[in-house]
């Protein structure tokens, strides 16, 4: 009987001290176990079809390739042309659809892709921030903000909610601050919702996003735009992938 005690109460407090240990856990850690990011560097690069709607109107519909460690991708486009970037360099065809937002969509869209991996990036400052919104109790919720030089726009902000119950990112409010400034920007705060997550080698991956209006306080407004994403996977590539043409422009 003794020896049946003992054994439950070793059982009892093992369980205590894991649920301590995941509470204890920072929240970027949990974000990052849930999304299995480890696993995800380990793949070489991935690769989707993304299909992009604002107002009703298509603005993109191209294949992105990425190494999972985000130093280099390609976004190719139905006509062929492509945008190519390399650390912090961008090359592209002269008959890409929107020549004006080049920098921004070689950037933008695969940082949305990769966020759940790139939250303890080298320059990432996290903050507590007290979440008034009606669905609080569903979220666990930071916000995240730049140290100085960190990327194109350091003065860009998230607010970022995790599931309680998964630790998967759901949505996350942001300013977009590299054109207009800070002040600016955050007189018109967006939001990106992750949604219809399904797992691709064991990963989990949100196959639709959509973009809203965002409020401090008050959460998400009013609907802005649509983003499916399929036919995800992993692949090899080689070293000719992501080279730019001699004929390619550079922003």
């Amino acid at each position: 009987m003794n020896k049946i005690a003992l054994a439950l109460t070793a059982i009892l407090l093992t369980a205590v001290a894991c649920k301590s240990n995941e509470e204890n856990l920072k929240f970027t850690d949990k974000v990052e176990n849930a999304h299995h990011k480890q696993d995800f560097l380990a793949k070489e690069a991935v690769q989707f079809d993304f299909k992009l709607e604002f107002g009703g109107k298509e603005r993109m519909d191209a294949k992105f390739t990425t190494l999972t460690n985000s130093t280099e991708g390609v976004i190719e486009f139905k006509n062929g042309s492509k945008i190519i970037f390399n650390k912090d360099k961008v090359y592209y065809s002269s008959t890409i659809p929107n020549e004006e937002s080049v920098r921004f969509d070689a950037f933008t869209w695969s940082y949305f892709f990769l966020f759940p991996y790139k939250l303890s990036d080298p320059g990432t400052i996290w903050n507590a921030y007290t979440n008034k919104e009606k669905d609080l109790e569903n979220y666990n919720t930071e916000k995240l903000t730049f140290k100085s030089g960190t990327g194109d726009a350091p003065d860009d902000w998230y607010v970022v909610y995790a599931n309680k119950k998964t630790n998967l990112l759901e949505k996350a409010a942001y300013i977009v601050s590299v054109k207009a400034g800070k002040e600016e920007a955050e007189k018109d705060p967006h939001a990106i919702q992750y949604l219809d997550y399904k797992t691709v080698d064991g990963i989990p991956m949100a196959t639709k996003w959509v973009f809203w209006g965002w409020e401090d306080g008050k959460g998400l407004t009013n609907e802005l735009g649509l983003a499916t994403l399929s036919d995800i996977k992993f692949v090899k590539v080689d070293a000719d992938y992501f080279k730019a043409g001699a004929n390619f422009r550079t922003k």
